[in-house]
């Protein structure tokens, strides 16, 4: 909305000079000129600036005029632009007659964040296919309003000096639009053109696996022949390369995958329009929302049970999401991206391409042109790359919707480095985060920067990257931390770092649930006074007493949790052998609930003679048999024993093809199981238990009787919803607490956290469930430095509740 300009006589009066402080993610989104445009549009004089604190302003003229300038400066501000605050102080008049964008000052601590980087904006997407436009065809057309920001920059204040842009000197044309306020890329410091701007180009493997060849055809036209012909590619985009191939030539995707040791796990695919997969997916609106918005992040969207290739409609092939109830679908949000898919007029190409993080399975994203060439060198058949260089690491987020509601998977691309609100301040903390989908946090008063994805901690070259993105965004922010915050496994690599690291800093190390509730309490503003339940669901946590826990009921706030309820113990025979091997993890639940192994049964039957025999061996000598409390690997469980998957290769399968199945289910499965939930042990103070015999018997017969996959799946989820309602009124009958926290890697699961907190909802709890963070560990560090926070006169390496 516009505000209305006063009349000449409503403007008349003395002169007065204002000072206005505008902080938050002001930098690299045009707010610069949006200022200029208003003050001149005034008939104000002064001067604009970026600083280290903000955007900086001072503005001169009739006192009616300079009040119009400082009104609704947020609600009218540029749409990439997101404003904290607007400070205005009154200082002496300087005289002038003109208003004027200056030199950014770099002097003091930094205090604002550039954007993250936006997906090509619909007028620079004009441009590019009009063959009149000079930057038609141009493969990194921006302004304003789109582009890289986040991935460019190397220190704030945001200019272009200050960004990988700066070693591309503006042409004559380019320099004119970017001193020209009325321009749509006035200061808009990635700006460049087919002149002066990145140079794209395509390496072609050898066969004798020598330097690649450059090839002297368009690159763009020639990569698009290549993905036609069957051929992987690696294509280097805003905050990393990405391999590429054809996703309806099965072959194609096959080849990707078996080199990129990929196993089983799903592809994301982008499309050139959502036309091209509404046929083989669900769009809602708020799919539909996301997908074509500014973020545009891999979009995970349910399958349609009728999907059928048609004749002139693109098919994913099979090879793309084997048995996953949802594709990862992504529109184009780079300019190259448009051109890989085609322009009208274009010549036929893939209208699906399957678009993966360029890396081996467990390293980081490469950015860098030279490791590209060696590190994809074995997987890719050709580089479509160029010349401006990445300097932050960004993968692509990855979202889904839950009850018409966002749900982060993968806080990266197009949300990273956008600051959190904290419900209180803070003093400066780093919370590392956890080892696996690892992000870290910063946090100072009452904002909080979670970091991209980094990656799971079990790789070298990630741990470097950690280290590195760390100090990048301290550089940013200018938080110094003076407390560290991990979690309490004792061989995390993030604690091990946090404690190298420490220097006479206080380490507050936090139990791992505790830190996915506290997470889900900070997103939604609670300040901690009251206690929540959290239902605190995973794969793997540390627990207090040294079992892996991860089927976590616990009553907490802030400072203290208490362990209300958790799954019954079951042995985790071998460990990791267990989670590769979920038919392990069934005979081991099955053993502990009493219930003998026979051969009619999948996971018996899939677990080879030899392996049973001494799987048995080991139980009953309980021989590295440490006991979980996981509801991660109870999924994993009931999915073998229901013969729905037995070897997993990627993490969460197992759960993954178990959530498909229940979707295939009639809208009515029939009588549900059921969890014996014992009540708590007042004398010995130990928790309730949520005993899952009883459904694993139930389960035994409805296989032993022939009742289909999914039929199982859907009964033991209801089951499994249940047992959270059964847990919380018991909680709630004994502590009055009527707020219910849903997190853990399990609520990615929309099938159960829909369910959860629909019954929930029925009876009265209002439910907090994840929005703005991931509940799985990639939103650990949210949590864990908020508890931190309550906890900061507490040793090195003491234990925070």
């Amino acid at each position: 909305m516009t505000t209305p300009q006063p009349g000449a006589a409503a403007l008349a009066g003395a002169v007065e000079r204002r000072r206005v402080v505008v902080r938050g993610v002001v930098q690299g989104v045009g707010f610069r000129p949006y200022l200029y445009a208003r003050a001149t549009g005034l008939g104000l004089a002064g001067h604009v600036t970026n600083t280290t604190e903000g955007v900086v302003a001072e503005v001169e003229g009739a006192p009616a005029a300079v009040a119009l300038f400082c009104d609704r400066i947020a609600a009218e501000a540029p749409p990439l632009a997101r404003v904290d605050s607007v400070d205005h102080t009154q200082v002496p008049a300087a005289g002038g007659s003109r208003f004027s964008i200056v030199d950014s000052h770099t002097g003091g601590p930094a205090r604002t964040l550039v954007s993250p980087d936006a997906a090509t904006c619909a007028d620079c997407l004009t441009e590019l296919a009009d063959p009149a436009d000079r930057r038609h065809r141009h493969p990194f057309i921006t302004c304003t309003h789109c582009g890289p920001r986040f991935t460019i920059v190397t220190a704030v204040p945001y200019d272009r000096a200050h960004t990988t842009m700066a070693r591309f000197p503006m042409c004559a044309d380019c320099a004119r639009e970017y001193a020209d306020p009325a321009d749509r890329r006035f200061h808009a410091q990635p700006v460049a053109c087919h002149a002066c701007g990145p140079k794209l180009r395509l390496l072609v493997a050898r066969p004798d696996g020598t330097t690649p060849e450059q090839c002297a055809a368009d690159p763009v036209a020639e990569a698009r022949r290549l993905l036609s012909d069957g051929a992987v590619l690696a294509v280097k985009g805003l905050g990393g390369h990405h391999l590429a191939c054809d996703a309806e030539n099965s072959a194609a995707v096959s080849v990707l995958r078996r080199r990129k040791a990929r196993g089983d796990k799903p592809f994301a695919v982008m499309a050139r329009d959502i036309d091209d997969v509404a046929h083989l997916v669900h769009v809602g609106e708020e799919e539909r929302a996301l997908l074509t918005g500014g973020v545009r992040p891999v979009v995970l969207l349910r399958r349609r049970s009728d999907a059928r290739p048609g004749p002139g409609t693109p098919w994913a092939s099979d090879a793309v999401a084997p048995r996953s109830p949802d594709l990862g679908v992504m529109l184009p949000y780079t300019p190259l991206h448009h051109l890989l898919l085609g322009l009208p007029g274009d010549p036929p190409g893939p209208r699906l391409l399957v678009m993966t993080s360029g890396n081996v399975a467990g390293e980081p994203i490469v950015t860098d042109d030279d490791e590209a060439l060696e590190r994809l060198a074995h997987l890719a058949d050709a580089w479509l790359t160029h010349d401006r260089p990445i300097h932050v690491p960004c993968d692509d987020s990855v979202v889904r919707v839950c009850d018409g509601e966002r749900l982060i998977v993968r806080r990266s691309r197009g949300y990273a480095p956008l600051p959190l609100a904290l419900p209180h301040p803070v003093p400066a903390i780093l919370a590392t985060g956890g080892d696996l989908k690892n992000t870290f946090c910063l946090a100072e008063e009452r904002r909080a920067w979670l970091s991209a994805h980094v990656g799971d901690m079990d790789d070298l070259d990630t741990q470097q990257a950690f280290a590195r993105a760390e100090q990048h965004m301290e550089t940013l922010t200018g938080v110094r931390p003076g407390i560290l915050a991990t979690d309490r496994h004792p061989r995390y690599r993030t604690g091990r770092w946090a404690l190298g690291r420490a220097d006479g800093r206080p380490v507050v190390r936090v139990q791992h649930h505790h830190a996915h509730i506290a997470a889900a309490m900070a997103e939604h503003g609670r300040d901690g006074s009251r206690r929540v339940i959290g239902v605190a669901f995973d794969g793997t946590g540390y627990g207090d007493d040294g079992a892996v826990w991860g089927g976590e009921i616990m009553l907490a706030d802030y400072d203290s949790c208490l362990r209300f309820a958790h799954l019954a113990y079951a042995p985790l025979p071998g460990g990791d052998a267990a989670v590769h091997r979920p038919y392990r993890m069934a005979l081991a639940h099955l053993y502990a609930a009493g219930i003998g192994w026979t051969d009619d049964l999948p996971c018996a039957a899939a677990c080879p003679p030899d392996e049973r025999q001494v799987l048995l061996r080991q139980l009953e000598r309980n021989l590295n048999c440490v006991p979980t409390s996981s509801m991660g690997r109870l999924f994993d469980a009931v999915s073998s024993l229901a013969g729905v998957c037995h070897r997993a290769g990627y993490e969460a399968q197992a759960a993954v093809e178990l959530e498909a199945a229940a979707v295939g289910a009639p809208a009515d499965p029939g009588p549900g199981y059921g969890f014996a939930l014992r009540p708590a042990d007042s004398v010995g103070g130990q928790p309730w238990v949520m005993d899952p015999s009883p459904v694993l018997a139930a389960v035994v017969d409805d296989v032993r009787a022939g009742a289909a996959p999914a039929l199982v799946a859907a009964r033991f989820h209801a089951a499994v919803a249940d047992a959270v309602l059964q847990a919380c009124v018991a909680a709630r009958e004994q502590y009055g607490l009527h707020e219910v926290a849903l997190t853990g890697g399990v609520f990615a699961n929309t099938l159960l956290s829909s369910r959860c907190a629909r019954t929930l909802n029925e009876n009265g709890f209002t439910v907090l469930r994840h929005r703005e963070v991931p509940p799985n560990d990639g939103g650990l560090a949210l949590g864990q430095l908020m508890v931190a926070s309550r906890n900061a006169a507490a040793p090195t390496g003491a234990a925070a509740d």
